[in-house]
């Protein structure tokens, strides 16, 4: 939810909003934020404490919903995504800022599995960021002491 609100936004904007973020979303509640209906649109475009966009709301909740029915249908969200990588993190070695790319090749593929699945805002740029938050991609640099740390916990 949080990287979808992003888009076009400096990622600092978004988490100085994320506690009012998960207040806003019932904590991501999938099955919540689901049920969610006009009032409770109408509720989170009235709220300053998150970013106000009808399309990126509407996102959110589309989001639930297809994350819903894939878990419904015996498709699990995890493995759906982890597919992409076999189930193993990719261990980059960037020296520096201007080696880690803004998007890849398989954050292409990924976008393009998610649009067909119906999610919004997942373009490339948007998921190769995700895909770092979530561990799918260790872009640590070599330099940093996150980086073996984080290396060694891939399974």
């Amino acid at each position: 939810v949080l990287d979808g609100f992003q888009a076009g936004l400096a990622w600092i904007t978004i988490l100085r909003q994320r506690d009012a973020f998960r207040a806003a979303f019932d904590g991501f509640d999938p099955e919540k934020v689901a049920r969610y209906g006009e009032a409770d649109r109408a509720r989170l475009m009235a709220d300053p404490g998150i970013v106000r966009s009808n399309a990126k709301i509407d996102a959110a909740i589309s989001g639930a919903r297809i994350y819903l029915d894939m878990r419904d249908r015996g498709e699990d969200f995890s493995g759906f995504c982890w597919s992409f990588v076999d189930g193993q993190p990719i261990q980059n070695a960037w020296k520096g800022f201007g080696d880690v790319p803004a998007q890849t090749p398989l954050a292409v593929e990924v976008s393009k599995a998610l649009k067909a699945k119906g999610f919004k805002f997942v373009g490339p740029v948007i998921v190769y960021a995700w895909m770092q938050a979530v561990g799918m991609v260790n872009d640590h640099f070599t330099c940093c002491f996150r980086h073996d740390a984080v290396k060694g916990m891939a399974r």
